[in-house]
């Protein structure tokens, strides 16, 4: 998570990504925390400066993410990157069935996105590189649905359901009895898609099978099966989150 405080308040002003912006977990801005695509919308938090065009050169700034809440810091040489917002962001507000609806299309970015050369990038949101969470927040983003950012916050999000449950497009959740550490799409007949690490996964986008007699992948992950959510809302930012822990 950031190694620095993150203010609960922020400057009403809300601004707008004009590219992608990297989010770091400190003012020193080496350790991606996650990443906010063109189009998205933010807030500086109070205390850094209300004007991200008053920031002197390389001075970062505290912000938060309209539609996810999640802080980070941006480095000072990238406020050209935003500008002041002339319509404000507002959540989405999406039913039940119309997310069904649309589950294909999210499935088909997953896809998309593994047909290209690709690696796990930890804190990644936007192509070609992605971590787990962000990967699934893409995806369903793509589709007018947002998710919260982090493994443990969409396992907090969805609607819990038993894996014999299983439909496509739900999210599947592995890690320690504690939390949450990683997530995955399931696809169907007993598989999922995801963005797995080095350290035990593929580096990058691939698929994997739920069951403890499938390749090593596989087999590392089910291991660590936690459980599984349905998407039945898009997210709503109405308070304070914590940023990025360890997801795999």
């Amino acid at each position: 998570m950031p190694t620095e405080p993150i203010p609960a308040n922020c400057s009403p002003t809300q601004y707008q990504c004009r590219d992608i912006v990297n989010l770091y977990d400190s003012s020193a801005c080496e350790s991606l925390a996650t990443q906010a695509a063109a189009g998205r919308y933010l807030w500086i938090a109070e205390g850094t400066e209300s004007d991200s065009a008053s920031l002197p050169d390389f001075t970062p700034f505290l912000v938060r993410l309209c539609e996810d809440g999640y802080p980070g810091w941006v480095a000072g040489q990238d406020r050209h990157l935003l500008a002041v917002a002339t319509v404000p962001y507002e959540a989405p507000l999406v039913s039940e069935a119309e997310i069904r609806r649309r589950i294909p299309e999210a499935i088909g970015f997953i896809h998309a996105a593994m047909a290209h050369p690709n690696h796990y990038l930890w804190g990644g949101t936007v192509a070609p590189d992605y971590d787990c969470s962000g990967l699934m927040q893409a995806a369903f983003a793509a589709v007018g649905i947002w998710l919260p950012r982090d493994a443990y916050q969409q396992e907090a999000f969805v609607q819990p359901i038993a894996q014999a449950d299983l439909q496509p497009g739900d999210l599947v959740f592995f890690g320690s009895p504690a939390k949450a550490t990683h997530v995955g799409l399931y696809l169907g007949e007993g598989t999922y898609i995801h963005s797995s690490g080095r350290d035990q996964g593929r580096n990058g986008i691939g698929i994997d099978r739920l069951s403890d007699q499938g390749n090593p992948i596989s087999q590392a992950y089910y291991r660590q099966w936690r459980g599984a959510g349905r998407v039945v809302e898009s997210f709503r930012f109405t308070g304070k989150l914590s940023g990025k822990t360890a997801d795999a």
